[in-house]
């Protein structure tokens, strides 16, 4: 598409809609910039405004959404706001920042979906790819705008993409070559009402696909391996509970590969450094997309060998009076503090908590008797939590009113041989920017505890 003159609305001043706009700035557009956030909020406005990026700030862009060209939205503007609903009656085209990135990429795209691990995978496969195509650009819902990236891209690139239920919503041509959907679980129900919709979000990742792309999916989660019926692309299973006549597996210890005459035994679980299934299911996930873009097997083995993990998602911090703390603050929902806990060797000082997505908490607290030893609440979620654990028989919690107080109680609650964790299972929004804020700021008072 020209944007060259065309008049568009970028929605969302967070990372990915300030480089959206500049983007389009770039290629000629006349772009409006919008935020509910009020001027005094937002520290570089007046650059900007002095690039030529018009900006409409504290309020909804009732008023103007029906002289644009097109709308773009970056992923945390639900896309049920009146003014979109007028907009997109009003024959307006609207949609996301990944989808605008997407029409300006001019190499393969490989994709990667689902609830959990997305970001570990994401990571994983960006590094394999690097080794094989230097200027491959890791992007997306791992912290990297796609429009960011996207500009100093060619044919001979690669683009790595974290791909959320967010960003698919006014997806509309996005075609990734390779796309994965690793699991999905009940998460971001606030938002998508029902988990049948939240489901078709993640499918849409494949809708664009042909028979000459590629689709990786996790046979043991049943959800995904229903979708291998949905593709056109040419299905890659990957399981750690069965083995497969066709795919990447786990068995024993061993993770194994029978894809197009390759079979071999890739590594022992025991030569990575990552711990727990879910991450065994990442390793093999990131391995499969790896194949398909024709990696040689040995370049994958070695980056598996030494990948040491991803910054909030059970990160090792320090080992401080004998007490081991990890930083899991990318927890966000349920079933990644379960494989969270699960992961865990030790008796467990848990902090759980934030922000309500509208999601049970049962499945997780069960999980408590026998392996935590005391849970630190904090947030909105905090009574909810503690009732859920309480209907399993788990007594042992604490409620703070302050994360850092929290921390504090960990380590008092704490002994030698123990481990304390965090991982929330529930978003940061309400008491933290993100995710990063809230697992920077117990890296930070943890580090303390040191000196």
């Amino acid at each position: 598409m020209d944007y060259k003159d065309k008049k568009v609305l970028v929605c969302g001043m967070a990372k990915s809609g300030i480089s959206a706009a500049k983007l389009l700035n770039t290629l000629g557009a006349n772009v409006t910039l919008q935020d509910m956030k009020k001027r005094e909020e937002i520290k570089d406005s007046r650059l900007l405004e002095q690039e030529g990026i018009s900006l409409f700030l504290g309020e909804n862009p009732d008023e103007i959404v029906l002289k644009q060209d097109f709308i773009v939205l970056s992923p945390g503007i639900p896309c049920d706001l009146p003014f979109i609903l007028k907009a997109e009656a009003g024959g307006i085209p609207v949609i996301g920042e990944v989808e605008l990135a997407y029409t300006l990429t001019p190499c393969p795209v490989t994709a990667i979906t689902g609830t959990n691990g997305k970001t570990t995978t994401t990571t994983l496969v960006g590094q394999i790819m690097q080794v094989v195509k230097p200027n491959t650009a890791v992007v997306g819902n791992i912290g990297v705008s796609y429009s960011g990236e996207v500009s100093r891209l060619t044919k001979n690139d690669w683009v790595v993409a974290e791909i959320s239920s967010f960003q698919m919503e006014k997806a509309k041509t996005f075609s990734p070559h390779i796309s994965a959907v690793l699991n999905i679980s009940p998460d971001h129900l606030n938002r998508h009402k029902t988990m049948e919709n939240y489901i078709s979000m993640k499918e849409r990742i494949f809708e664009n696909q042909t028979e000459e792309d590629f689709c990786i999916l996790n046979y043991s989660d049943e959800v995904c391996r229903k979708m291998a019926a949905k593709t056109k692309a040419r299905v890659f299973f990957f399981s750690s509970q069965e083995s497969l006549d066709e795919g990447i597996y786990l068995e024993g210890d061993m993770i194994c590969v029978r894809w197009d005459g390759i079979q071999e035994n890739l590594i022992s679980v025991h030569d990575l450094q990552i711990l727990g299934i879910h991450n065994y299911e990442n390793a093999m996930a990131a391995a499969a997309m790896s194949i398909v873009a024709e990696v040689p097997l040995a370049i994958i083995r070695d980056v598996l060998k030494n990948f040491c993990g991803v910054a909030h998602r059970i990160e090792y911090v320090a080992t401080v009076d004998g007490v081991d703390y990890y930083n899991d603050s990318k927890g966000t929902n349920t079933d990644a503090s379960i494989r969270a806990v699960l992961a865990m060797r030790k008796p467990i000082v848990l902090i759980g908590g934030g922000y309500d997505k509208g999601v049970s908490f049962d499945e997780w607290t069960k999980l408590f008797p026998g392996r935590v030893k005391h849970l630190v609440l904090i947030g909105v979620t905090a009574q909810q939590i503690k009732a859920s654990a309480e209907k399993f028989g788990f007594t042992d919690i604490s409620i703070c009113e302050t994360f850092e107080e929290a921390v504090n109680l960990c380590r008092d609650s704490s002994s030698e041989g123990d481990c304390v964790l965090l991982s929330p299972a529930c978003a940061s929004w309400g008491m933290f920017d993100n995710y990063e804020q809230r697992g920077d700021m117990f890296k930070e008072q943890v580090k303390g505890f040191r000196s």
